[in-house]
């Protein structure tokens, strides 16, 4: 492996960590509980991991990463701040937190015949592929656009059942496109992903069944 290919893979290996560290903190505190919790840690864990792999997408060169990125990185820091956790960051990790995918994106759209070479006619990923791998990560994504609707509407932070069953859906896609990719950094962090939401599915309907068996 070319050391340049080291140092990126190793970027998106830490994003992962922080993805995998994310879930499987959700998961210990939700199996303790007996019922699906949104834990502060769940949202700290995915802005960092989210941050690190959106950087992994523009050194991969791969636009279906920076997509899925920018669509749910705002809503980790909503749901940071919907949880009391965003008044407590230092006002210049918060410019920083901000600005950075904002400055990034307009810096790859400034040269869009650069952009659409780079990430539109990528001899590595052709277009069905991109297409597909586009797809999954915008179903992937959607998971937390349902979740902050889901969280507007009842003025909570939750992460309810709706959320993990896009999760399987759009994590099921991703592997696929993974697989077709030879990226390990995405097969990695999804199987691992996949098994915990199985697992946040049934103890979420075990939940509900024991509120019923209750009332």
């Amino acid at each position: 492996m070319q050391e340049s290919n080291f140092w990126i893979y190793a970027v998106g290996f830490l994003a992962q960590i922080f993805f995998s560290a994310r879930i499987l903190y959700q998961w210990l505190v939700s199996e303790k509980a007996g019922k699906v919790l949104s834990p502060p840690a769940f949202w700290i864990f995915s802005v960092f991991g989210s941050y690190l792999l959106f950087i992994y997408g523009v050194l991969r060169n791969d636009f279906a990463i920076i997509l899925g990125q920018f669509i749910s990185y705002f809503i980790y820091l909503w749901n940071l701040n919907m949880q009391g956790k965003w008044k407590k960051i230092p006002l210049i990790f918060k410019i920083v937190l901000i600005i950075t995918p904002l400055v990034a994106t307009g810096l790859m759209l400034r040269n869009l015949t650069g952009f659409t070479e780079t990430f539109f006619n990528n001899k590595d990923v052709p277009l069905w592929l991109l297409i597909f791998g586009s797809a999954g990560q915008v179903i992937f994504a959607l998971r937390f656009i349902y979740q902050f609707l889901y969280s507007a509407i009842h003025h909570e932070s939750a992460l309810p059942v709706g959320f993990w069953i896009i999760s399987l859906l759009g994590s099921s896609i991703i592997i696929s496109y993974a697989i077709f990719r030879r990226d390990p950094v995405l097969i990695l962090g999804q199987s691992f992903g996949f098994v915990a939401y199985i697992r946040n599915l049934m103890i979420a309907y075990k939940s509900r069944e024991i509120t019923v068996y209750e009332e």
